[in-house]
């Protein structure tokens, strides 16, 4: 949807449709609190697994955020259909939410060589950051696990980029008339990667599995691994970017630059407003909790030079992991106009 108007202003404006998901970064920018310069963005609030499988299948937005990793394999197989913007909306210490049945005998990540392993989505970028830490900070390779995946070819975003399973890596489709939550408490499963309950139309799985007496944290200490993690290796993983479809920011090559400097605002606005922003520092360990106020500089610095290494690091893993056959430059991904930010 791209229009534009006036809007009693004498220049003109051009509206564009933008999805996002809701949490404290975008929240600005979906309650119309941040201005964009030449730009009126009509918000769509949606869960990312359902966000990203309309993108890729309808195209259904202007901009919006993507799954990192998909963006990466898409490109590597020369689809230029998205245009990167080094917004990033999502980040998490994603290894720390593996869970296991407590009688599974898993108390260690070595221990989950043999295990069966559930996955929401394979190729997803929180999947490749885990088996990425478990590859790299304990020696378990994604080949050492068997695989169930419950996104099916109609729902998977995968579908989209002729996702198929890497060598030597057993992955398993979900039956449809279960999901990951019941096969972890029917003991059909061992452990799950990135489990997602939320109520959407991709994902099956709506038990809260993390409150079932049966089920443990890989990680009991979940903090602390994340902070053990970061000091060792200062890697913030970056899940979600913003990406504008080619067709429009050909178009108007400009708004590139105009979106990154609202989305800039969007995260001065959070910091005014709360303490919201400073959670990740909870999480890393770098600040206590009753510390308020302290902080001034953001652990998720937008732009491509300041998560270089993070960015690097993701576009390895997809590599190294069987995802794509080449190893994707960053300087690909981005719009130019953002490389040098």
């Amino acid at each position: 949807m791209v229009s534009s108007s006036n809007e009693g202003s004498g220049r003109a404006t051009l509206e564009l449709s933008v999805a996002l998901s809701d949490n404290p970064r975008t929240r600005p920018v979906i309650d119309g609190r941040v201005p964009f310069e030449g730009i009126r963005l009509v918000p769509t609030t949606v869960h990312p697994s359902e966000m990203f499988w309309r993108q890729l299948r309808f195209g259904d937005f202007d901009v919006s955020e993507m799954s990192l990793s998909t963006l990466t394999i898409l490109t590597s197989k020369g689809n230029r259909d998205w245009v990167g913007l080094p917004i990033y909306t999502m980040r998490k210490f994603f290894h720390n939410e593996i869970v296991v049945r407590k009688d599974s005998g898993i108390d260690t990540p070595a221990q989950l060589k043999g295990a069966r392993v559930g996955v929401p989505e394979y190729q997803q970028t929180a999947a490749i950051w885990t088996r990425g830490v478990l590859q790299h900070e304990f020696g378990v390779l994604p080949r050492d696990m068997t695989w169930w995946m419950e996104r099916n070819d109609d729902k998977s975003h995968g579908k989209s980029s002729g996702f198929k399973a890497p060598e030597g890596v057993s992955i398993t489709p979900v039956p449809l008339d279960t999901n990951l939550g019941d096969m972890l408490l029917k003991n059909e499963i061992d452990a799950i990667v990135h489990y997602i309950a939320n109520n959407n139309l991709v994902d099956r799985s709506r038990i809260d599995v993390t409150a079932d007496p049966q089920v443990k944290f890989l990680f009991p200490d979940r903090e602390a691994e994340s902070a053990r993690y970061f000091k060792k290796t200062g890697i913030f993983p970056i899940n979600h970017c913003m990406v504008i479809k080619r067709s429009v920011y050909e178009k108007h090559p400009w708004i590139a630059l105009n979106l990154y400097s609202g989305f800039l605002a969007a995260m001065d606005q959070v910091r005014k407003d709360s303490l919201a922003w400073m959670a990740p520092y909870y999480e890393m360990g770098l600040v206590d909790r009753a510390v308020r106020g302290v902080v001034t500089k953001s652990p998720m610095p937008y732009g491509v030079k300041a998560a270089r290494p993070v960015l690097e690091t993701i576009t390895q893993y997809v590599h190294e992991q069987g995802l794509c056959e080449r190893r994707v430059a960053l300087e690909e991904i981005f719009a130019p106009q953002t490389l040098d930010l």
